[in-house]
């Protein structure tokens, strides 16, 4: 018996954005909620404790139809889209930071300048990532382990 699993897009995209990180030094997490109300598609903490946000888009429509991403800004020291190779680029804002990728890497095309967190905000980033990390890797262990989430 074979099994295969189908990933959207944006995941497909995630994957390799998370090589890319990974590569870089950066312990990347997906999907990761920072506030009530948002998503992001990759977060990163880097060697030196500083965070990344990554947005993945799959296409135009998912650029246009997204409202939140500004709302990211105020949770990461830099923050990138990250799109595939057809992708329309000149849509995207030019002060943020661009990745191109696919499913195997990613390569950082644009680095943004960073827009440094506060200690608190900072800190309050770490631990969330941090519990969402750990509750993720208890549910590996114990799929039925009943993880309060927050």
């Amino acid at each position: 018996m074979s099994y295969k699993t189908t990933l959207a897009p944006g995941m497909v995209l995630a994957r390799g954005v998370g090589r890319c990180l990974s590569s870089l030094g950066f312990a990347p997490l997906t999907e990761f909620v920072p506030a009530r109300g948002l998503r992001v598609d990759v977060i990163a903490l880097g060697p030196k404790g500083e965070i990344w946000v990554i947005e993945c888009k799959s296409s135009r429509s998912d650029f246009t139809s997204d409202q939140k991403w500004q709302g990211y800004l105020d949770w990461c020291d830099r923050f990138f889209w990250a799109v595939d190779p057809s992708f329309p680029t000149e849509i995207l804002p030019g002060d943020a930071g661009l990745m191109l990728g696919d499913g195997y890497g990613a390569e950082i095309l644009r680095m943004p300048e960073a827009a440094p967190l506060t200690a608190a905000r900072r800190k309050a980033v770490t631990q969330g990532f941090a519990r969402q990390a750990a509750l993720r890797l208890a549910r590996l262990h114990d799929p039925n382990v009943n993880l309060a989430e927050f």
